[in-house]
C-alpha cells in the first residue's frame, strides 16, 4: 500500500520510465505538499532515471535539499534547474560529481555558503568538469568557495547578481584559474574592491546584470556595489566590448560621470592611460599633481563663466530621456477591457504604447528580439511568472478586449504558421515536442514546445481581442501575424500578462521599455550598415511621422521615446489599472530621466 501510494503521488516520475524521457519538469501548487512529505527533499525514486538530460524543480518553498543519490543516480544529466525553492544555507551532501552537466541554475534560493562537503562538488578531481554556465544570482552567498575555479574549470558563464559578496575569492583569478569565462554577472551586491587581476580572465567579454532594465549583449557590469576605483587592467581585458559601473561611488568623479554616459571605447582608454588617481596613473611623472590643480582651476573657471566643460558634456550626451503621455492629453488613447473569466485563467494584464523606436540599422530589430526572450527567462522566470508581447501598434485595431475562451473556440495566426484553433494549435505542439524527445541528439525541446506546460488544466485559454475580432496573443504560446514586429516598426503596443500578479507585469514592463530607451541610445552610438534612407522608410511605412514622437524635433540630439498611458478597465468601464502611473518606471537608473 505504501509503495502504491508513492507511485501514486509522483506519476511524472512513472511516465517519465514508461516513456523513456530524456526532460523532466516538476511545477506546480501540488508540488508543495508531495515534497514536503518527502521530507524536503526529492524523492529517492527521481534517482533511478538514469536517462534523464534535463531535470527542473521550480517554485517549491518546501525544497530545503537535493537529496542524497542525485549524482549517482542521473550521470548524464545536462542540465539541472533548481530555482525558487529554499535551498540553504548550504547544499548537503554535495551535488556533484556530475560528469556530463553543463547548466546549473540555483538562483533564488538561501544559499549563503557553498563549502567543501556541503557545496557544489569535489575539487580534485573537479566534480563538474564539463560545466558551462553557472547561476547563483538571487541568494545570500557571502562568500563564493575559494576552489570554484578547479570544481568548473570550464565554466564559461557565471551570475552571481543580488547577493551579499563583498568581494571575489583570489584564485578566481589566478592566472589560467578560468580561461573559458566569458559571462560575468555581479551587480547588485556589496563588492568593495575589484582585483587588477581580473585582466587574467582573458576571454571576459560579458557580464550582465540579468535583471530590470540593462540586456544589452556583450556588457561588463558591475553597477549597484560599494566599488571605489575601477582597476586600470581591466583595460587590458582583450574581448571586453561594453561596461556598467553606475551605481558605485569612484573617487575619480570625472571617472564617475563618464561611465553614466560615455561609450566604452572611451572609458577604455582613459583607464588605459591612468585616469586621475588610479590604476597605471600612479606612476606618472613628478610633477602631474600641480598639472592637475591647474586644470581642476581651469574647469572651475568654465563653469563660473556659466558652462561645465567637458564633464557636463559627458552627462549630458549619455542621458535619454522618457516622455509620459497621460490619457487626459492623448487624443485617442488605446484601451484594454477585461472579461471576468480570465480571473480563473491568468487575471493580470497590463499595456502601453511606446513611440519613437528606430530598429531599422543593421541588426536593431534582431537584438530587439533577443532582449526580449532574455527578460522572458530571466524576470519572467521562463514564462512562469509573466509574458510579454509586441506589436506593430498600425495594424492593432482599439479598443482591445482581454478574454479567455474554449480551446476549440479560439482562432488565432500564429507567428510564422497558418491559422488555427488553439487546442489544434497545442495538440501539434504537442506532437512536434514528442518528436523532438526521440532525436538522440536533443536534450531538451524548444521553442513554443518549452510552454506548454503552463496550459494544463485549463478549461479556457486567455488571448486578446482586437477590434476587428482577431485574436492578436494567445498568452502564455505566441502573438498573431497580423501585428507582427518589422524592422520598418516604429511605434509599438506592449502587453505584459500573469497569472501571479499585477506586480510582476509592472516590473516587467518597466523593464521592457527601459530596455528600448537603452537600445535606442545605442543603435545611435553604434550606426551599422543595412540603414534604410528616410525616403525608403517613409515609403515603406505609408504614413508620416507622428508629431508626438518628435517632441525635440530641431534640437540637438535623439528624439526621446513617447510612452503612452493604457488604462485596462472592466465591462463596465471602472478603472482596473492604468500604465505607467506615477509610480511606476521610478526604478529607472540615474542616466534615464522620465518627464511626466
Amino acid at each position: 500500500m505504501a509503495a502504491a501510494a508513492v507511485s501514486e503521488a509522483w506519476p511524472e516520475l512513472e511516465l517519465a520510465e514508461r516513456e523513456r524521457r530524456r526532460e523532466l519538469l516538476l511545477t506546480g501548487p501540488g508540488l508543495e505538499e508531495r515534497v514536503r512529505a518527502a521530507g524536503g527533499q526529492l524523492p529517492p525514486r527521481l534517482f533511478t532515471l538514469p536517462l534523464l538530460h534535463y531535470l527542473e524543480v521550480s517554485g517549491c518553498g518546501s525544497l530545503r535539499a537535493p537529496g542524497p543519490g542525485l549524482a549517482q543516480g542521473l550521470p548524464q544529466l545536462h542540465s539541472l534547474v533548481l530555482r525558487r525553492n529554499a535551498l540553504g544555507p548550504g547544499l548537503s551532501p554535495e551535488l556533484g560529481p556530475l560528469p556530463a552537466l553543463r547548466v546549473l541554475d540555483l538562483s533564488g534560493n538561501a544559499l549563503e555558503a557553498l563549502p567543501p562537503g556541503q557545496g557544489l562538488g569535489p575539487a580534485e578531481p573537479p566534480g563538474l568538469p564539463q560545466l558551462q554556465s553557472l547561476n547563483l544570482s538571487g541568494n545570500r552567498l557571502r562568500e563564493l568557495p575559494a576552489d570554484l575555479a578547479r570544481c568548473a574549470p570550464r565554466l564559461q558563464s557565471l551570475n552571481l547578481t543580488g547577493n551579499c559578496l563583498d568581494s571575489f575569492p583570489a584564485e578566481l583569478f589566478r592566472p589560467g584559474a578560468l580561461p573559458l569565462l566569458s559571462e560575468l554577472a555581479a551587480a547588485d551586491n556589496c563588492l568593495r574592491e575589484l582585483s587588477p587581476d581580473i585582466a587574467h580572465l582573458a576571454s571576459l567579454k560579458v557580464l550582465q546584470r540579468w535583471f530590470h532594465w540593462h540586456f544589452l549583449e556583450e556588457t561588463l557590469d558591475l553597477s549597484n556595489n560599494q566599488l571605489s576605483e575601477i582597476p586600470a587592467e581591466l583595460a587590458d581585458c582583450p574581448k571586453l566590448k561594453e561596461i556598467n559601473f553606475r551605481g558605485n561611488k569612484l573617487r575619480d568623479k570625472r571617472l564617475e560621470k563618464m561611465v553614466s554616459g560615455c561609450q566604452t571605447r572611451s572609458i577604455l582608454e582613459y583607464l588605459r592611460v591612468g585616469g586621475r588617481g588610479g590604476g597605471k596613473g600612479k606612476g606618472r611623472a613628478e610633477g602631474s599633481e600641480k598639472e592637475d590643480g591647474r586644470k581642476k582651476r581651469r574647469e572651475r573657471k568654465q563653469r563660473r563663466e556659466g558652462g561645465d566643460g567637458e564633464e557636463q558634456d559627458v552627462g549630458d550626451a549619455g542621458r535619454l530621456l522618457l516622455r509620459v503621455l497621460h490619457v487626459s492629453e492623448n487624443p485617442a488613447p488605446l484601451t484594454v477591457r477585461v472579461s471576468p473569466e480570465v480571473r480563473d485563467v491568468r487575471p493580470y494584464i497590463v499595456g502601453a504604447v511606446v513611440r519613437g523606436m528606430d530598429l531599422q540599422p543593421g541588426n536593431a530589430l534582431k537584438r530587439f528580439l533577443t532582449s526580449q526572450t532574455k527578460l522572458h527567462e530571466d524576470l519572467c522566470e521562463k514564462r512562469t511568472a509573466a509574458t510579454l508581447a509586441t506589436h506593430e501598434l498600425r495594424a492593432v485595431k482599439g479598443p482591445l478586449l482581454y478574454c479567455a475562451r474554449p480551446p476549440q473556440d479560439l482562432k488565432i495566426v500564429p507567428l510564422g504558421r497558418k491559422e488555427a484553433k488553439a487546442k489544434e494549435l497545442v495538440r501539434q505542439l504537442q506532437l512536434e515536442a514528442e518528436e523532438q524527445r526521440k532525436q538522440k541528439k536533443r536534450q531538451s525541446v524548444s521553442g513554443l514546445h518549452r510552454y506548454l506546460h503552463l496550459l494544463d488544466g485549463n478549461e479556457n485559454y486567455p488571448c486578446l481581442v482586437d477590434a476587428d475580432g482577431d485574436v492578436i496573443s494567445f498568452p502564455p504560446i505566441t502573438n498573431s501575424e497580423k501585428t507582427k514586429v518589422k524592422k520598418t516598426t516604429s511605434d509599438l503596443f506592449l502587453e505584459v500578462t500573469s497569472a501571479t500578479s499585477l506586480q510582476i507585469c509592472k516590473d516587467v514592463m518597466d523593464a521592457l521599455i527601459l530596455k528600448m530607451a537603452e537600445m535606442n541610445k545605442y543603435t545611435l552610438e553604434n550606426k551599422e550598415e543595412g540603414s534604410l534612407s528616410d525616403t525608403e522608410a517613409d515609403a515603406v511605412s505609408g504614413q508620416l511621422s507622428d508629431p508626438r514622437t518628435n517632441a525635440s524635433a530641431g534640437k540637438d540630439g535623439p528624439s526621446p521615446l513617447v510612452v503612452e498611458q493604457v488604462r485596462v478597465v472592466d465591462l463596465e468601464g471602472s478603472l482596473k489599472v492604468v500604465y505607467p502611473s506615477k509610480a511606476d518606471l521610478a526604478t529607472a537608473p540615474p542616466h534615464v530621466t522620465v518627464v511626466r
